[in-house]
């Protein structure tokens, strides 16, 4: 039985009458989280985590109608019975299980298994099939540890600092930025924020994610006051006259793409660090294990390496089209509107 079929919307549910993530306005879209490719403006109504709401709402049209469900929570819409679980991709992330007949799917969104302070750790889930991303799905994708990544970027900016050199770290504005100021050691000098990362980090702190202080960057009066500060702003900063007023000042960018030989060169920057929300090759396959599917439906990314893999394992898989992208391989930004107006805390 074929819970979910693929429309012109998006995933559909005939048994429940809702989707999950559609890329069109819909009646009822259940949400795996707030990234501009999984949550879509103008539906009727939005069921989403609680831990997601806020960031939900601050993404969704002013009087969108959103309803919370705490993690593990059961649901029953219509004839079928859903319930959300932590995916660990950023603050709110979920993984969304449906139940109808006996058959049990899930649909991961995005996700990667190994967890960090700014959102609930993913738990895998057990399952007939599962639909799962494969944004860095490619055996070349092993992340180094967290430990090392930060201490890389760390010594980054602790040796930009002593030449009196402001160092500006690029990173997605929602969940990138707040795991990024999370691993930072604010003993070596302040934290500025580009506004649509300080607007996010607010809602992270609403929402219990302890952080180190922050402080606008716009607020910096002179290029004196951001000097042996570390920046963080999404990517799109960079190509922006917003970064020229910091002065002399070193670029990293923070990515799973950082992997990729000559991704730092193309995009002239000075550091970059190999730091994902994704899931790499081998957590990817160990994730999929972990459900017990028969089948796995495999969507966004490297799709054909990780459907031929299942296959030659005796898995039933197939790769599916969305409109889901992962994490861009280009320094934009996912929301065309979010820049910094120029006032704290705002887009």
């Amino acid at each position: 039985m074929s819970l979910l079929r693929l429309t012109p919307k998006g995933l559909y549910c005939e048994a429940g009458d809702f989707f999950v993530d559609p890329w069109e306005p819909v009646d009822r879209a259940v949400i795996t989280h707030a990234h501009g490719d999984h949550a879509t403006w103008g539906s009727y109504s939005y069921l989403t985590s609680t831990p997601g709401m806020n960031v939900l709402r601050a993404r969704l049209e002013m009087g969108a109608r959103i309803r919370g469900v705490e993690y593990g929570e059961t649901v029953r819409l219509n004839g079928a019975t859903i319930s959300l679980h932590p995916a660990g991709h950023i603050l709110g992330s979920s993984q969304v299980r449906i139940e109808h007949g006996g058959e049990v799917w899930v649909v991961s969104g995005d996700y990667k298994t190994d967890p960090d302070p700014t959102c609930t750790p993913f738990e895998p889930v057990r399952c007939h099939t599962f639909v799962t991303e494969s944004t860095f799905g490619l055996p070349i994708y092993r992340w180094p540890s967290q430990a090392e990544v930060f201490r890389e970027i760390n010594g980054w900016w602790r040796a930009n600092a002593a030449a009196g050199r402001t160092s500006l770290l690029l990173g997605y504005a929602l969940g990138k930025a707040q795991r990024l100021i999370a691993g930072l050691d604010p003993g070596i000098g302040p934290i500025l924020t580009h506004g649509a990362v300080e607007r996010m980090t607010g809602i992270y702190r609403q929402g219990g994610i302890e952080l180190p202080p922050t402080r606008y960057a716009g607020a910096a009066e002179s290029r004196a006051d951001a000097t042996g500060a570390i920046v963080i702003a999404p990517p799109y900063a960079d190509s922006s006259i917003w970064s020229r007023r910091f002065g002399d000042h070193s670029t990293g960018f923070a990515s799973g793409w950082m992997m990729v030989r000559g991704a730092r060169r193309q995009r002239s920057l000075d550091r970059g660090f190999a730091l994902s929300d994704h899931v790499d090759w081998p957590s990817l396959l160990a994730a999929i294990e972990a459900t017990g599917a028969g089948e796995v439906w495999v969507t966004h990314g490297y799709t054909g390496p990780v459907v031929r893999w299942l296959q030659e394992r005796g898995i039933e898989a197939r790769a599916v089209q969305t409109r889901f992208e992962g994490e861009r391989d280009e320094p934009v930004e996912e929301e065309a509107g979010q820049r910094d107006s120029g006032a704290a805390g705002q887009p």
